[in-house]
């Protein structure tokens, strides 16, 4: 009779406990269909202290926040997300750091997704550093200060975040954490970069390298150091090597945004523009190197057909206008598509690179059969101010790309079929 009662017992324990836990279940999925905003957030917040810590109370808590850091985010309520983690305080010391850590990653993620939102983002960051100082949470705190060094060098202040990576470096040099030496040298590369220190920025790159090697790397993060390797060579003039390290960079972004992973979050817009934006720099590689006939067969192959759109054929139309070294049609094609091609620092900055490059070439082809010639006449050939002409083919004379003198006193430029020799120098 004795084990009969004690079986009993437990047959009416075990389905109590599963009871509250489905009650606990159902009245977070009966907050779906409210449509209430706030009722809502009331209720979430309820939910939020409830004393349950059991796993599943965890996964559904987890879920209250993310739900309220939207529904605060769509209401630009930011206040409201930053005392999330202040009034769930107990809960995140109830659960592990690595879970508190991915939550507060996460919340930041759903306020990247307000468009103009790096002030917001820059500010959050800050109080969420001060918090993690407060709660003595080291490794999230170096996690967020990584992240704020990356908010604002896009808000372009270089130098304070270049202060930021030095003092977080040290830091991660005494822990030995490769994954953030990794992720931080590669910051700092493009800290260094967008400094234009491109010695600074090769070493910083080399030291993400050095340290990735003894850990794995994730494919998206491999594909970042991809781009910024092809960013460089780039910048060395080397559109070869640099076309190479934009393709595998390509892959790594296109492997990311079509896998199942992502799919949940804002990875795949996020992959999916950095594809586009590397397929730019593929084609802005052809063009520099002289090749602009291959640019429709990068257009035309697999990614090209997939990524598609206004912005590959802004590029594609610079290649044609580089193809006939038409000045005209170059100046029209970034006219016109002024915030896709200015908006990029890399872009820009090698348009204005290949713009010097046709000039010269075109004022050459002008000047090649002439020995004396009327600088007015270039400029009308040429179809450029006069001034600008006199500046460019200055500087092309002091550059030895053709050997002259301007005499601006008739206006004439007198070209020599080679440099004679100086009697001075001869006889220093």
């Amino acid at each position: 009779m004795a084990e009969e009662q004690k079986k009993d017992m437990e047959v009416v324990e075990t389905p109590v406990e599963e009871i509250e836990v489905d009650e606990y279940k159902t009245s977070f999925e009966a907050l779906e269909s409210s449509t209430d905003l706030e009722t809502k957030i009331t209720d979430y917040q309820a939910l939020l202290l409830n004393p349950r810590i059991d796993d599943k109370a965890v996964k559904i808590k987890e879920q209250c926040i993310y739900r309220l850091a939207r529904l605060y985010t769509e209401g630009k309520r930011l206040a409201d997300v930053m005392n999330l983690l202040k009034t769930n305080s107990d809960f995140f010391t109830a659960i592990p750091k690595a879970k508190t850590a991915k939550i507060v990653r996460s919340i930041l993620g759903i306020v990247a997704t307000i468009p103009d939102s790096l002030d917001v983002q820059v500010s959050l960051c800050q109080d969420v550093v001060a918090w993690c100082v407060a709660e003595k949470r080291t490794f999230l705190r170096q996690r967020i200060e990584a992240k704020l060094a990356s908010l604002l060098l896009q808000q372009k202040k270089p130098i304070e975040a270049l202060e930021m990576v030095d003092k977080l470096l040290v830091e991660l040099k005494k822990l030995d954490d490769k994954q953030m030496l990794t992720e931080t040298h590669l910051l700092e590369s493009r800290i260094y970069h967008d400094l234009q220190n491109i010695p600074k920025s090769k070493s910083s790159l080399t030291a993400s390298r050095s340290a990735a090697n003894s850990i794995y790397v994730v494919p998206l993060l491999q594909a970042e150091i991809d781009e910024m390797s092809g960013v460089l060579h780039c910048e060395e003039s080397d559109y070869t090597t640099a076309y190479s390290y934009f393709l595998e960079a390509f892959e790594g972004y296109d492997q990311c945004s079509s896998s199942s992973k992502l799919s949940m979050g804002n990875g795949v817009k996020i992959t999916a523009a950095a594809s586009v934006k590397i397929l730019k720099y593929m084609i802005l590689c052809k063009v520099l190197n002289e090749t602009a006939d291959e640019v429709p067969a990068v257009l035309s192959s697999k990614m090209g057909m997939k990524h598609s759109g206004v912005e590959l054929e802004a590029m594609a139309a610079i290649g044609r206008a580089s193809k006939v070294r038409s000045l005209e049609d170059f100046q029209a094609v970034v006219d016109e598509h002024q915030a896709l091609l200015r908006g990029d620092a890399l872009i820009s900055h090698h348009l204005d690179v290949l713009y010097d490059k046709m000039l010269e070439a075109n004022l050459l082809k002008i000047i090649n059969p002439f020995s004396t010639v009327e600088i007015s006449h270039v400029a009308k050939l040429i179809n450029l101010p006069e001034t600008q002409v006199v500046h460019k083919l200055s500087q092309m004379i002091l550059d030895r790309k053709f050997f002259g003198i301007l005499d601006q006193g008739k206006g004439h430029l007198i070209v020599y079929d080679s440099a004679g020799e100086d009697i001075n120098f001869t006889k220093g």
